[in-house]
Formats: C-alpha cells, sequence, structure tokens
C-alpha cells in the first residue's frame, strides 16, 4: 500500500524526549515500512525515518516558540493533502483540525484520536464529522465521544526489545510525564513523604504549569530524597524505569492511554495508577500493578509490589502492546477502509 501519514510537528518523530504521539507514528511507519508499505510521513524537518520525509515545518513547535503555531499546523496539513493523490490512503495522527478538510482530498483519511476529543473545541470538530474514520487507542477513550464512527480500537505499541527488563526491584518511586496537575505530581509527592521512599521525578514542566511547579512541586525537592531530574531521552528512561521499585501514575483525568506505564512493565517494574480512563485496560489489577483510588491507598498497596512477577509484567506487554500487534491492527484496518472504497 502506498501509506501517508500526517505526523504531528509539536515535537521531533521520533521524539528526543517527551512526545507520545510522536513515538507511536514513528513506531507505526518503521513497522510498515519494515513490511514493505511505501509510506511518507508528513513531520518536522529533523525527524527521522526509514520512510520518505516531506517537511515544511522547519523545527518542532514546542522547542521554538517563535514559530506561530496555527501557521505550521495549517501549512504542514496542506502540504500533506497536496500529495494526497499519490496514496492509497492517508493516516491522521495530529488531532481534529484536518479532519476539516478530509472530504476535500481524493483519498479516505483515517484519524487516530490519541486523546484528542478531552478538547471542548476538537469534539465540536469531531461531532461536524462524525461519520469520518476513528480509530480510538483505548476502548476507554470512545467515552470522550461515543457518537463517532469508530473502525476498530488499536493499542499503542511499543519496540518492546528497545526496553531492558530487570528482574531486580528498585528502591524509589518514579514518575515519568509532564509536570502537571493532573499527572497528579503532587500526589506522589504525598505517597513518597508518607512512605518514606525516594522519589524521582521526570519530565518536561509545560509552560503552562509552571506556576504549579514552582508552588507545589520544587518546594519538597531535595536530594535522594524527592528528585526532580527534567526530561529523559530513551536510554536515560530505560535505566530509571529499569531500576524502580514501583511506577506511580496517579492521574486526575480520563487518560486516553498512557504510554509510560506501558514502557514501565517492559521493564519489568509495576504500575499503581489511578484507575481513571485507561488504567484498567492497560494494568492488570493485582498481577502486574494495583489500581489505588488515593493516596493512603497507595501507600498500603506498597508492600504488596513485593508480591508481583516481574516477568509477568514483561510478559503482558509483550502480548498486548508490541509494535507488531499494533501494525497488524492497522493493516487490517487499511485494507477495510480501501475495500469500502
Amino acid at each position: 500500500m502506498r501509506i501517508g501519514i500526517l505526523g504531528p510537528i509539536s515535537w521531533r518523530v521520533p521524539p528526543r524526549h517527551y512526545g507520545g504521539w510522536e513515538l507511536v507514528t514513528h513506531n507505526l511507519v518503521e513497522g510498515l515500512v519494515a513490511r514493505g508499505h511505501e509510506v511518507t510521513l508528513f513531520a518536522t524537518a529533523d525527524s527521522q525515518t526509514s520512510g520518505r520525509l516531506v517537511s515544511l515545518c522547519p523545527r518542532p513547535l514546542s522547542e521554538d516558540p517563535a514559530l506561530p503555531s496555527r501557521v505550521y499546523e495549517s501549512l504542514h496539513t496542506a502540504l500533506a493533502f497536496e500529495y494526497a493523490s499519490e496514496f492509497d490512503l492517508i493516516h491522521n495522527h495530529m488531532g481534529c483540525h484536518p479532519v476539516c478538510y478530509s472530504r476535500l482530498i481524493p483519498v479516505p483519511m483515517v484519524t487516530t484520536l490519541h486523546g484528542s476529543a478531552a478538547e471542548d473545541g476538537s469534539r465540536l470538530i469531531y461531532s461536524r464529522y462524525r461519520d469520518s474514520h476513528y480509530v480510538s487507542i483505548t476502548n476507554a477513550e470512545r467515552r470522550l465521544a461515543p457518537e463517532l464512527n469508530y473502525l476498530d480500537t488499536v493499542y499503542n505499541g511499543i519496540e518492546v526489545q528497545a526496553f531492558d527488563f530487570s528482574p531486580h526491584r528498585g528502591d524509589y518511586l518514579l514518575v515519568l510525564g509532564r509536570m502537571s496537575p493532573d499527572k497528579g505530581i503532587h500526589a506522589a509527592i504525598a505517597v513518597a513523604q508518607r512512605s518514606g521512599m525516594r522519589l524521582v521525578l521526570s519530565g518536561i514542566v509545560p509552560r503552562e504549569n509552571e506556576e504549579y511547579f514552582e508552588t507545589q512541586v520544587k518546594p519538597h525537592l531535595k536530594e535522594g530524597v524527592i528528585d526532580f531530574i527534567g526530561p529523559a531521552d530513551h536510554a536515560l528512561k530505560n535505566r530509571l524505569l529499569q531500576g524502580a521499585y514501583a511506577f506511580l501514575h496517579l492521574i486526575t483525568y480520563q487518560e486516553a492511554f498512557g504510554l509510560t506505564m506501558v514502557e514501565s512493565m517492559a521493564c519489568g517494574t509495576p504500575v499503581i495508577a489511578v484507575p481513571m480512563g485507561s488504567v484498567a485496560e492497560l494494568v492488570v489489577n493485582g498481577e502486574t500493578g494495583f489500581w489505588a483510588d488515593d493516596v493512603e491507598e497507595v501507600c498500603r498497596l506498597l508492600p504488596r509490589v513485593e508480591d508481583l512477577d516481574r516477568v509477568r509484567c514483561r510478559q503482558w506487554v509483550e502480548e498486548m502492546f508490541s509494535v507488531d500487534q499494533m501494525v497488524d491492527r492497522y493493516v487490517q484496518l487499511y485494507e477495510r477502509v480501501l475495500s469500502a472504497e
């Protein structure tokens, strides 16, 4: 098949550190190319791919605030649609705005939501074009916009072999992600303080959450007790996940996926998560981690992490969240879309 992948441009594909949409886009492109498909990736100019790269945006928008984001998002989408006649199908990983113009191109477009329906403005667009081709990344994501024409649920896939398994439990708690209130960073700090366990925080501080970080996170930082180490590239992330006792995912919103939970389990490290959004689909309660409603319950469950089998955590990821399973599902989905044209 000739496939155009409309990638996000907030970060590079693949991302240097933060960028879940970009990482999934990269994994999909590499998997499709490996199977002999002709793939064109539309992404930032510094992106890396085994397919053909076509770009107009010079740098990731989140790395260069001087770039007018709306302008480049519009130009980026238009560029992909100008190439549309070269493809059998376009797969949109950029969110809602390309959907507005999908009826104007000569080939079908599939849109993976990636949690974008959580935004009020995005839902307005998706609702207007509810009959388009949509893919949810978990069944839980569908609750954000239940009226859409979902073709399938396709779990995000990771290169499992890129994450080193460790059979040994570490001695610290770990959080990887945005330093923002919806990620529950304050709750993770409270767990560390009540349990007496060391906490390592790694991730970006979004501009809109700088005040939260300064007032709710930074005052609690203490070397060797609660450490903030900033964003982690793949090598550092791998080491952090391997060496952790448990991964904390104490979110306060209906998250569509949560790739770091899968990456943690791939390294053998169990996850303790608030059972919102995708958590019940990604973490097997009592087997690859625990669901916990609040800080008190997390603290009660921490000793039970020692009873969990780290090998089973790895096996669960291999069974459910590999790149191969993701590519299989998407290829089948593309074939169904094209056969219906």
